[in-house]
This record gives C-alpha cells, structure tokens and sequence, in this order.
C-alpha cells in the first residue's frame, strides 16, 4: 500500500517530545500560522519565534531535511496542494496514474489516508472531545462548509437524537451571525473545514470563541486556520486519485464519536430514540413488513 508523505505540521508535532525549549518555541510559532509562517526569510522566521537562526537551521534538520532551503521548498509543495482546484487536482492523478483499476487505487489510497490519519490521533483528545459533547448543560452548534456541510448534518442528525440542544448552523446562510447570539460560555461549536478553507467560518471561530464557546474542529492534514481558535482538533488525510478530497477518513472519526458519545448519554439517547421511533408510526413515516 503506498503510504503517502507527512505534513511538516504532521513532522513537529511527532517530533516535540524530542525538540529542545526553544525547538519547541519555534514549532509553535511555525504552527501557528502554518503553512505560511515558514515561508518567510530564516531571519524573520527566527525572530518571530524569538529563537536565534542557529536554532531554526538545527530543528529542520530533526525533521529530515537537509537545510532551510529545503524545509521550504517542502512548504511550498503542501500550500500548493492546499489552494489547488478540482480541475488541477485531476491533471495532476491523471498524469501519474497507475494501470491499476479505480477502485484499487482509490482504496488504497483511502486506507492508507485512515491509517496516517489514526496514527496522528491523540485517544486522550478524542475522549475529551466526546466528553465535551456529552455534557448535556451546554449546547452544541454543528457547521460545515461548501463541501463538509455534508459531513455536518450527518454529524448534526445522529447528534440531535443522541442528546438535546443541538443546533446545526446553515452554512450556505448569510444569517449565521444571528446563532451567535445564541452561544453562551461552555457551549461547543463543531466546525467542519477543509481546503480552500472558507473566510466565513474562521470568522465565525473566532467570534465564537470570543463568547467562551469551546470549538471542535475536524480538517485535513493541512489544518484549518480555525485551528488557532479550536481547543480540539482532528486532522484527517483526504488526498485520493480524483479531482475531489475524500471525506472517508473523517466520516470514520465522526462515527466512531457519534458511538462514543451515545455511551456517555445511553439513558437520555435511549429515551429519545424510543420517543422519536413513536412518532415515526404515528406519522407513518417509515413502511412497515408485517
């Protein structure tokens, strides 16, 4: 199976157990703001994570590169996959597919993105964030983009019945701004976004955040701007032989949470689902083989 390469971002964060206080000082900085606070000069870069050029030189080479240029160039390669289009995206698979059939390469891919992905997720992260949902004395927004908003409202459907005061946020609306109104402190906002990351909804974040609410953001391997106002966030891998990401990896981790979640609020989750299965045979809504 071919695996495909780490992030840089993927690279310091496997490596800060092993980077020095000032390394650790400059892999924040870099994160921060990353991709593109690594593309500056290595004077500037220095200077913004107030660490000397010798200390920038020697972390880059840990992460396996053989100097600042490269680091880099590395860089540019993943902002150039981050703001690349469907139609770019396409050329490129097609120019390098294997004679394999779709459906191998495609599954391939797909598993080796999940494999990655769960290798970069911290269990301890992933309970606390299921914990946070459980909590039924705050409420819980859901919102995705032009593409994830898929991935919200299925998020949204199995939430809303697992546990009260769930809200899903249209993210096609301009009158977002009114569900803020709505946040109080310990609320928990579920933000979707992957690439070609949406300025509505780092906006959104960060007012949010602005009003004490807590943010669980689920993005790819490239992280989301939104990152910086997240208190957790789940980077799953969504590059696959097509023009489009792959939301395989994530519908994995949003699952396996929704299950997770049902644990923690089983006595209130079975009431409601016993409730809502009566209102489905009055209303008739399902056929019934009898």
């Amino acid at each position: 199976m071919t695996q495909q390469p780490e992030t840089i971002a993927e690279r310091l964060q496997g490596a800060f157990d092993s980077l020095t206080r000032a390394e650790r000082q400059l892999a924040d900085s870099l994160l921060q703001n990353y991709p593109v606070s690594g593309l500056a000069s290595i004077t500037q870069v220095a200077k913004a994570a107030e660490v000397s050029t010798p200390t920038v030189v020697r972390m880059v080479q840990k992460l396996g590169f053989s100097g600042f240029p490269d680091f880099q160039n590395a860089l540019r390669r993943e902002l150039e996959a981050q703001i690349s289009d469907p139609i770019s995206k396409h050329d490129t698979w097609v120019e390098s597919a294997p004679d394999a059939h779709i459906l191998n390469r495609f599954t391939d891919a797909v598993m080796g993105n999940i494999r990655q992905t769960l290798t970069q997720i911290d269990p301890e992260q992933f309970d606390r964030a299921c914990e946070m949902l459980a909590e039924t004395d705050h409420s819980v927004m859901v919102v995705g983009g032009r593409i994830t908003r898929a991935l919200a409202d299925y998020f949204f459907m199995h939430m809303q019945v697992a546990r009260p005061g769930v809200t899903h946020i249209q993210s096609m609306s301009n009158a977002w701004v009114h569900y803020l109104l709505e946040i109080k402190p310990g609320d928990i906002v579920v933000i979707f976004d992957v690439r070609r990351y949406e300025n509505s909804t780092l906006r959104m974040a960060k007012m949010a955040r602005e009003k004490g609410a807590r943010i669980i953001l689920f993005t790819d391997q490239w992280r989301s701007p939104v990152h910086e106002f997240a208190d957790v966030t789940f980077c799953g891998r969504i590059t696959v032989p097509s023009a489009w990401d792959s939301s395989a990896t994530l519908m994995l981790i949003i699952e396996a949470m929704i299950a997770q979640v049902q644990e923690h609020t089983w006595d209130i989750t079975r009431q409601r689902m016993e409730e809502l299965e009566g209102m489905f045979d009055r209303t008739r809504f399902f056929r019934k083989f009898t």
